[in-house]
C-alpha cells in the first residue's frame, strides 16, 4: 500500500507546483487564472479522499462568491438553477433503472450456468477457459454495466479453475480484468449515458456507435487468447478429459444406453417410434427432440420473415393527377398568398369576378385510383443465403451428440435468457422503438423475471438490489449536480475561454488535438474515476470540438474506449483492486499488473483502428438516423 500512497502524493505534489511555475504573480492573476486554480485544486482535494460531488460543490460555490465580487444572492441563485437544470435532465431516469436491472442480473446467479456452459461449448478452442472467461464477461458486462461486480464474481469463479487447469497466472489475471472492464463501453453502458447527457448527444445514437467498436475489441481480446494458447500451449493447457466430460440428463443418458453411440437426432426419432429403456414415455423423448430442433425453428422463423418482408406487395400506389391545392384556384396576382379563397363578409366590395361556374359535374379529381398490387419475388441473394443456412444446419445435426445436445440445454438456460433481456434493450433503443428511459424500464422488468425465473428473488434479494441502485443513483446524480455549478463557475471565471485560447494559440491540428485530448484522459484515468472525469473535465474539451471539426459523437466513442485502457493500466488500475481482493493466496498485485498490459496495449490498437476507420462507430448511428 505505502507505494501506491507514495504514487499519489507525487501526483499531488506535480501538480501543486505545476501550478505554482504556471500561475503568474497575485497581482496579475485574472478570474481565468481563478479557474485554472479551482480545476488544480479540485484533482488534489479529490485525491485526498474528499467527496468528489460535495467537492464539486463546494469549490464551485466558493469560486462563484468570488466572481460575483462576494454577492450572496446571485451565488445561490446559481446555485439554485444548476441543480434544477440537473433535476430536469430526462435522460438521467435510465440511469437507475439500467443499475437495478444490473444488480437484479448479478444476483439471479446466472454467471456460473454461463461460464461453465461456454467453456464446455467452446472446448475444442485454444485457450478454451480463456475464451469462455472472456466471453462471459462480455455477456454478464453488457448485462450490468457493473465493473466492480464483473470482475469480483468472475475473479471467485474463473480465476480458480484457470489456475487449477494449469493457466499462466498473468493470462488468467489479464483476461478477467480486462473482460470485465468492456462494460464501460459495450452499451447499455450508464458511462456513455452520462457522456450523453454532459455533452449534449443522444444517447441512442452512442448506444448504435458502440456496439460494433465493443464487439471488435472483444474480438480482439478473444484473438489474443487463442494465438497465445496455440504458440504457447503451456500458458493456456487444452481442457482435460475429465474437465470435458458433459453428464447426460436421464432421458439422453437412457436413450444413448439403448441405441449406443448414434447421433442423437436418429435417436430422438427412433425413441419416439421405438425402443425405449426403462419408463420413458413418448412425451419425454418428444420434448427432447423439440429442443434439438430449436436452432431449425428458430431459423425457419428469421427466414420466414425475412421472406415475407422482400416479398410482400408494393403499397398502392394513388393517381393524384387533378388535385389541387387547398385554395389555390382562388388565387391570383391580387390576392395575398394567404388568402385561401374563403367567402368575403357580406357587404364587403369586390374587384375581381367571381370564378366562373363549372357548367357540368366532373368526376371527383381527387379520386384515388389505386393500382394493383403486384407481388414481388425474392432476390438471389435470399435463396443463396438460404442454402447457406440449410447446410449450416445440415451439418449442425450431422455432427450432434448428446453431450453436444446437452451443452446446448445448457446455454439454452444461462446465455440465451441473457440474450433475449440484451437484445430487447438494445434493439428497442437502436431501433427507436423506445427511448432509453422506456428500454430500461424494460430491462428492469427483465431482470424481475430473470431472478424470479431462477428463483432467486426473495425480499432480501429485492431490498438489496434496490438500496445498492438508490446509492449508485445518488451518487451519479450528486455527481451531475455537482459538476453543473461547477462547470457554471469555471465557465462564469473565464477558465473555459482561457483554456480554449490556449489550444487554439498551440496551432493543432484536428489529429493532434485529438491526441493530446486523448493522452489527457487517458493519464487522468490513473488518480480519477471515470465519473469524475466525465463530469469534470468533457466539458472543457466539448466547446473545442466545433474548431477542430470533431463530432461529439465519435470523440464519446474514443472517450469511452480510452477510459476502459485507464482502467487497465497501472499503478491505478481499479480492475487489479477489485481482482485482487477474491483472488487466491498466491495472487500478487504485480502478477496482476503484468497480465493487464497486454491487453492495454490491445485498447490502444483497437483505439488506433477506431480512428483510422471511424465508419466503425458511426456506420450504424448513421444508416439508423440519417
Amino acid at each position: 500500500m505505502k507505494k501506491e500512497l507514495y504514487f499519489g502524493i507525487a501526483i499531488m505534489a506535480m501538480i501543486l507546483i505545476g501550478v505554482a511555475i504556471a500561475m503568474p504573480a497575485p497581482s496579475e492573476m485574472n478570474n481565468g487564472h481563478l479557474g485554472l486554480l479551482m480545476l488544480s485544486l479540485i484533482v488534489v482535494a479529490i485525491m485526498l479522499g474528499f467527496p468528489t460531488a460535495f467537492t464539486l460543490m463546494g469549490m464551485g460555490v466558493i469560486f462563484t462568491f468570488f466572481a460575483y465580487d462576494q454577492d450572496v444572492q446571485k451565488t445561490l441563485d446559481l446555485m439554485v438553477q444548476s441543480t434544477y437544470k440537473v433535476m430536469t435532465n430526462d435522460v438521467l431516469i435510465s440511469v437507475p433503472l439500467f443499475v437495478f436491472m444490473g444488480y437484479l442480473v448479478e444476483r439471479a446467479n446466472l454467471i456460473e450456468k454461463l461460464f461453465k456452459s461456454l467453456h464446455l461449448a467452446m472446448a475444442r478452442l485454444p485457450g478454451a477457459l480463456g475464451v469462455a472467461t472472456l466471453v462471459t464477461c462480455a455477456i454478464f458486462a453488457t448485462a450490468t454495466g457493473i465493473v466492480g461486480a464483473v470482475v469480483t464474481l468472475m475473479g471467485l469463479l474463473a480465476m480458480p479453475s484457470m489456475l487449477k487447469a494449469g493457466y499462466d497466472t498473468k493470462m488468467a489475471a489479464g483476461a478477467i480484468t480486462a473482460g470485465g472492464c468492456l462494460g464501460i463501453l459495450i452499451p447499455p453502458s450508464v458511462l456513455l449515458i452520462v457522456y450523453g447527457a454532459t455533452a449534449g448527444v443522444s444517447v441512442v445514437q452512442l448506444y448504435a456507435g458502440a456496439f460494433f467498436p465493443g464487439i471488435m475489441l472483444a474480438s480482439l481480446y478473444v484473438a489474443y487468447i487463442i494465438i497465445r494458447a496455440k504458440l504457447n500451449p503451456k500458458s493456456a493447457p487444452p481442457l482435460s478429459e475429465e474437465d470435458r466430460r458433459v453428464p447426460l440428463s436421464p432421458v439422453l443418458g437412457s436413450l444413448k444406453r439403448t441405441y449406443g453411440s448414434s447421433r442423437a437426432v436418429s435417436a430422438l426419432v427412433n425413441g419416439m417410434k421405438g425402443r425405449r429403456e426403462g419408463n420413458l414415455t413418448t412425451g419425454q423423448v418428444a420434448n427432447q427432440f423439440f429442443v434439438a430442433m430449436l436452432p431449425a425453428i428458430f431459423a425457419a422463423f428469421i427466414l420466414g420473415l425475412v421472406y415475407s418482408s422482400l416479398t410482400a406487395p408494393k403499397p398502392a400506389a394513388y393517381d393524384t393527377t387533378g388535385l389541387v391545392s387547398f385554395g389555390s384556384e382562388y388565387q391570383d396576382s391580387s390576392t395575398s398568398k394567404y388568402d385561401f379563397g374563403f367567402d368575403e363578409p357580406a357587404g364587403a366590395e369586390t374587384t375581381e369576378a367571381a370564378p366562373a361556374a363549372v357548367e357540368e359535374p366532373a368526376e371527383p379529381a381527387a379520386a384515388a385510383v389505386a393500382d394493383e398490387p403486384e407481388a414481388r419475388s425474392a432476390p438471389m441473394n435470399f435463396w443463396i443465403s438460404l442454402l447457406v443456412v440449410l447446410a449450416v444446419l445440415v451439418y449442425y445435426y450431422s455432427r450432434l451428440s448428446f453431450e453436444r445436445l446437452e451443452v446446448f440445454k445448457m446455454l439454452l438456460t444461462s446465455f440465451f435468457p441473457l440474450a433475449i433481456l440484451i437484445m430487447a434493450v438494445l434493439g428497442s433503443i437502436v431501433f427507436g422503438f423506445a427511448t432509453p428511459s422506456e428500454a430500461a424500464a424494460v430491462g428492469a422488468f427483465g431482470g424481475l423475471l430473470l431472478a424470479a425465473g431462477y428463483r432467486q428473488l426473495s425480499f432480501p434479494v429485492l431490498r438489496e438490489s434496490a438500496f445498492l441502485t438508490s446509492k449508485t443513483t445518488a451518487m451519479v446524480c450528486w455527481l451531475f449536480v455537482g459538476s453543473s455549478i461547477f462547470s457554471a463557475a469555471f465557465a462564469l471565471l473565464g477558465g473555459q475561454e482561457l483554456v480554449e485560447q490556449w489550444v487554439l494559440s498551440l496551432g493543432l491540428t484536428p489529429i493532434q488535438f485529438l491526441l493530446l485530448s486523448q493522452v489527457i484522459i487517458f493519464l487522468l484515468g490513473w488518480p480519477l474515476e471515470w465519473t469524475e472525469i466525465i463530469v469534470i473535465f468533457m466539458p472543457i474539451f466539448i466547446p473545442l470540438l466545433p474548431y477542430f471539426d470533431v463530432d461529439p459523437l465519435f470523440f464519446g466513442l474514443l472517450v469511452a474506449m480510452n477510459l476502459q485502457t485507464a482502467f487497465l493500466s497501472p499503478p491505478v488500475a481499479m480492475a487489479a483492486f477489485y481482482l485482487k481482493g477474491v483472488s487466491p493466496p498466491g495472487v500478487t498485485l504485480n502478477q496482476i499488473f503484468l497480465g493487464m498490459i497486454p491487453f492495454m496495449f490491445i485498447q490502444i490498437f483497437a483505439m488506433f483502428v477506431l480512428y483510422v476507420f471511424p465508419q466503425i462507430g458511426m456506420w450504424l448511428p448513421g444508416v439508423l438516423y440519417r
